[in-house]
């Protein structure tokens, strides 16, 4: 596929009403974790799972497309403000986990970008039950190149501006707010250390000896320009995958769902639109 020139994503209206939720901490038994979930559409349920430092609105130019056929349910866990074991992959994916139990109460199609697509991973593998499909996005897991070795406290905007440009193939698309708001959270030496030792757990948490375990349905949606996990990891993950495949996206790195809304909509309405038809509960695709 060839992506066009996105277009700016379309203003939250009241339809994304947020509602926030509590979770308990595992180590804190009497301290809680508060999540935003949007939810809006009805149909097949899709769970939007988010990077490190995503948010929920990223994922508002493919939500905005696909809402008219399918539930969308957005979950942004603050990360940066995880502490002891939960500050960890096994934590954020434990988290999740107990928000996906407690709300959406039925499997979904598991949409992550980054280190949400390794959520989503660990997720398929340690409890099934609570996936239909999978929907991966510069996935960690396999391979990764992170700028994590390179991160200390109160780093400069400029140093951030370059890091995050990145993970853009057109860099005109990074957005102001984002920069600001990476800046104001590794300004906090608790984040910048939040940061470290949640990427550091995903580098370590390799997946490739697992995934062939996982049996559910699987895209991968991929940018060809994607520095930080490249062409090669989505690459291992097809091959390592029992049902899965590969839409690439031409012009597009880390960020697919910003840099390509239309295109990844397209196809992530489509992959649900199959499993409907595997399911008996969709028109046959020719």
């Amino acid at each position: 596929m060839t992506a066009s020139p996105a277009s700016p994503a379309p203003v939250l209206n009241a339809a994304y009403a947020a509602r926030t939720l509590t979770c308990p901490v595992a180590q804190y038994p009497n301290e809680e974790i508060r999540a935003t979930v949007m939810d809006l559409g009805q149909g097949r349920p899709i769970t939007f799972l988010h990077g490190l430092v995503g948010l929920n609105d990223h994922w508002e130019g493919v939500v905005e497309r696909i809402s008219n056929r399918n539930r969308c349910v957005l979950f942004e866990i603050p990360l940066l403000q995880l502490r002891g074991e939960d500050r960890s992959i096994t934590g954020a994916t434990r988290m999740t986990v107990e928000f996906l139990r407690t709300y959406l109460r039925q499997p979904s199609i598991l949409v992550g970008n980054s280190f949400g697509g390794h959520v989503a991973l660990k997720i398929a593998l340690e409890y099934p039950e609570l996936v239909s499909g999978l929907v991966l996005a510069g996935s960690s897991g396999l391979l990764e190149r992170t700028m994590v070795k390179e991160i200390t406290v109160r780093p400069s905007r400029e140093w951030l501006v370059r890091k995050i440009g990145e993970l853009f193939y057109d860099k005109s698309l990074m957005r102001e707010a984002d920069i600001d708001r990476a800046h104001r959270e590794l300004s906090d030496r608790g984040g910048a250390r939040a940061m470290i030792r949640l990427s550091r757990s995903a580098r370590s948490d390799h997946l490739g000896d697992k995934i062939h375990n996982i049996k559910h349905p699987t895209l991968l949606i991929w940018g060809r320009q994607d520095v930080v996990t490249p062409p090669e990891a989505a690459r291992e993950f097809c091959q390592k995958l029992q049902d899965s495949r590969i839409v690439w996206l031409d012009r597009c790195g880390h960020a697919p769902m910003i840099e390509c809304p239309e295109l990844f909509a397209e196809a992530l309405q489509a992959f649900s639109l199959e499993l409907d038809v595997r399911a008996g509960q969709g028109p046959k695709v020719s």
